[in-house]
């Protein structure tokens, strides 16, 4: 035994046992339950983490502080070698399990106790108002058969911990819920409408137990409750009506209440100064309403489980623009500044032609030019050249003229100084929509990959779920056949979200139920590409980009026209792209004609679209819109993969999100120095001190680097080039962040114009500067010389752990509200 061990028992240290007495601590119980831990794992030391915690025990310790000393120990490992996590989840489920059935049963005991247990606990949330009624009628020993208790093994802590926090049902604050009684919670709550629930249920289950695919956070939050609000996403118009005005902000605070993300678009409320009829004085703009929306978001929570989150969208001909652009600034009237709130620019082609051209610009207040909002192309453009010459004649009360480039260089800089607003696109993201016949898209949504058409009587919804790639890896690609079935099943799955969800409001129920847009994405990207060796700054992960997901496309389009085969098309299909024969591909060429060039979108394709074509023609879609790339902040972490397309940020970073902050390290990296021999304590100082960085290491062989290359150190163009590839096939958007290093003027306006041209639909926010440092405290920093420029401005400070600055999401790093 060590000498640590050996000090505690002379310490006397005694615990607190269940009957309330106290028993001397029993230190090699400890090290055994630490070696069971650590099997399979060599690299990981039972007898150094006994010895750390029993150093941190106290006397009148309980059990449960006991194991939250060993997962914090593990935990803290981490950062030394990616097998400590195994170890802190291992312990993490030991508490799950001792919550939900009162005692940690043995490998042995547990799939005996899962499944044992099932029936009890699905009685149990029901009886506690946890679960619906309904779900007493599935065949509950039949389901608890169909469980897979070794899938607890494929949790990651982070993922771990973030279902412990938010997810898993409790009845104050006691767990009911193993994890995998969550997944056929959810995969009940997704079947309850289908002809044979029990086998729905168990296929779907098999789905996301598997991780192969994860449903959105609603869904996962709701999904079998007696409200099952499983939508992400709510996209909103605001008439130019005060009762209209109050009337969204107040669905605002309703849709917020059942977890939804919100985007709200704001353009056809009339400019400060422009006149109000009924009273004859004037209007104060849509600033002070918008303060209002702020703090809407602010008061109304998403379900008492993450903050409220909206996005108000503008075009840049407001006469208000020019203030909109300023509402994130911290220095102003603070009565005209929305801290809370995202804002995004909703930019047509003629704006983006004028900056080009270096011409001027033209803004209106709304209720002069009121067609424009409903616009977009060439039509636009006429009727917009048509206002200025009304302008220049005299027959417009209110409108100022600027130069297009500055207005422009305001608005880069603004998105570099205050992260907002974001810039998206109204053009491709109209003459691109299989939903031209039914309405304008005027914004999108929350996270900036929702593209729906709204109006007064209706507020779209989309309902989303995520592909996690890295699960359908097979040799040196993708494997095809085990793509197709997730694909299948999970269009199905999101496409039954619209029949059982509850609609917090009328027009989200009128508008879900007629159109039916469902939003499959992916996450998983970066790495999936690591672990096909290939660097996401590079012509193969560009071609990867592309045959992933015109794969995915393919696949679920033939299953949303497989599902209106069986139950019907959506009820807006008459007239939509669809029914004209145009696929997503087919729509670049309308892009390029109504655009008339500025247009750089590659147009290959590798699989036969024959039978794909043939089915629509004959069958149509059940859905109006398939596909939508969401940024997947918090279902990327129960899935324990890389976020979405996002690049690693880092490869050694420290993540904040509401469940507290974690310690990320890149596993295949971690792998890879292991198999060069160059994994060490040293090494693992010398990434901390480069913040994540390997590039200045002069060990770690070139080839290594350019595998590791992190967000910063990547070239935005071929995020750019990447995320080109997938609009293609998208036939809705993607959340794309923008990384860059050392920005400057020139350079965000070559990375936004490189947008455009490149087809993209929208952008999120601009990532100009680190969100978080690595821990330093520990270490000396002068050791290994002068870090690199670019590094230097985030890691001015060697105590702190996390910086969140201007340009980075305020939703705790992470953008949670979407998935």
């Amino acid at each position: 035994m060590s000498t640590a061990i050996r000090e505690l028992e002379t310490q006397r240290v005694r615990v607190v046992s269940p009957e309330g007495g106290l028993v001397p601590l029993d230190p090699d119980r400890v090290r055994r339950h630490l070696q069971h831990a650590c099997r399979g794992l060599p690299e990981c030391d039972p007898d150094e983490l006994a010895n750390e915690v029993v150093r941190s025990l106290y006397d009148r310790v309980t059990p449960e502080q006991i194991r939250s000393a060993m997962i914090l120990a593990a935990r803290a490992r981490i950062e030394r070698d990616p097998a400590y996590d195994k170890v802190a989840s291992r312990l993490m489920l030991e508490q799950i399990y001792q919550e939900s059935w009162g005692w940690v049963p043995s490998e042995a005991e547990l799939a005996a106790t899962y499944r044992e247990m099932f029936p009890r606990y699905v009685h149990a949330c029901i009886s506690a108002g946890r679960l619906s009624e309904e779900l007493a009628r599935f065949d509950l020993a039949r389901l608890a058969s169909a469980l897979r208790p070794e899938r607890d093994e494929k949790l990651r802590y982070i993922g771990l911990q973030t279902l412990y926090d938010r997810y898993l049902l409790d009845v104050e604050g006691r767990r009911l819920e193993a994890p995998q009684y969550f997944w056929m919670r959810v995969a009940m709550g997704l079947a309850l409408r289908e002809d044979d629930p029990n086998a729905r249920a168990a296929q779907f289950y098999d789905l996301l137990s598997s991780l192969r695919f994860v449903s959105a956070t609603p869904t996962l939050f709701n999904s079998g409750t007696p409200h099952p609000q499983l939508s992400s996403c709510y996209l909103s118009t605001v008439e130019d009506d005060l009762e209209h005005i109050f009337k969204v902000i107040g669905d605002n605070a309703k849709l917020s209440k059942w977890a939804g993300g919100l985007g709200n678009d704001w353009t056809r409320v009339r400019a400060t100064g422009a006149l109000i009829r009924g009273t004859h004085g004037k209007s104060q703009g849509v600033i002070p309403f918008l303060k209002i929306v702020n703090d809407t978001a602010v008061a109304v929570n998403q379900g008492g489980k993450r903050k409220g989150a909206v996005c108000c969208y503008l075009e840049p001909w407001h006469l208000d623009f020019e203030e909109f652009l300023e509402l994130r600034k911290n220095t102003g009237d603070e009565r005209r500044r929305t801290h809370d709130m995202h804002t995004a620019s909703w930019v047509p082609d003629l704006f983006m032609r004028r900056v080009q051209e270096g011409g001027t610009w033209t803004l209106f207040s709304p209720n002069e030019v009121p067609d424009l909002h409903e616009l977009y192309g060439r039509a636009f453009e006429r009727r917009y050249v048509e206002y200025e010459r009304m302008a220049e004649e005299g027959k417009l009360r209110q409108h100022k003229r600027v130069d297009a480039k500055m207005l422009w260089r305001k608005m880069l800089s603004m998105l570099w100084e205050t992260g907002h607003p974001w810039i998206a696109f109204k053009d491709p993201s109209n003459i691109r929509s299989a939903q031209d016949h039914v309405g304008v898209i005027h914004s999108s949504n929350l996270c900036t990959e929702i593209l729906l058409p709204t109006s007064r009587e209706e507020t779209a919804v989309c309902n989303l779920g995520s592909i996690n790639l890295v699960e359908h890896l097979s040799g040196d690609g993708l494997d095809e056949a085990k793509l197709a079935e997730t694909v299948r099943t999970a269009v199905r799955m999101l496409d039954n979200v619209i029949d059982i969800n509850f609609y917090p409001t009328p027009e989200a129920r009128r508008s879900n139920l007629r159109h039916r847009p469902i939003g499959l994405g992916i996450m998983g990207f970066h790495d999936a590409l690591l672990a096909l060796r290939i660097p996401y700054a590079s012509p193969q992960a560009v071609e990867f980009s592309d045959q992933t997901m015109e794969l995915i496309s393919w696949h679920a389009i033939m299953a949303s026209s497989e599902l209106a085969a069986e139950r019907g098309r959506y009820p807006s299909y008459q007239g939509s792209k669809w029914s004209r024969g145009l696929l997503p591909i087919d729509t670049i060429e309308l892009l390029e004609r109504e655009r008339g060039g500025d247009l750089e979108m590659d147009r290959t394709a590798r699989l036969d679209w024959g039978p794909v074509r043939e089915a629509v023609a004959r069958w149509g879609v059940r859905n109006s819109q398939i596909m939508a790339i969401a940024p997947t902040a918090t279902i990327s972490n129960i899935a324990g993969v890389s976020q979405s397309i996002e690049p690693h940020y880092r490869n050694l970073f420290v993540k904040s999100n509401l469940s507290g902050d974690f310690t990320i390290v890149n596993p295949y990296l971690v792998e890879d120095l292991k198999r060069l021999g160059l994994w060490s304590q040293e090494m693992l100082d010398r990434i901390k001190y480069y913040d994540g960085s390997i590039l200045p290491i002069e060990e770690i062989p070139d080839e290594v680097k350019h595998l590791y290359l992190t967000a910063h150190e990547i070239d935005p163009l071929w995020l750019i080039e990447c995320a080109s590839r997938r609009q293609k096939w998208v036939d809705m958007g993607q959340s794309l962040n923008i990384y860059v290093a050392e920005p400057s003027g020139k350079k965000l306006h070559e990375i936004y114009f490189a947008a455009w041209r490149k087809g993209l639909k929208t952008t999120y926010y601009l990532r100009a500067v680190g969100a978080t440092n690595v821990e330093k405290a520990s270490m000396d920093i002068n050791r290994f010389g002068v870090q690199p420029r670019w590094m230097r401005s985030r890691s001015a400070s060697s105590r702190v752990r996390i910086v969140r600055e201007g340009s980075t999401c305020q939703l705790g790093e992470d953008c949670e509200a979407c998935q």
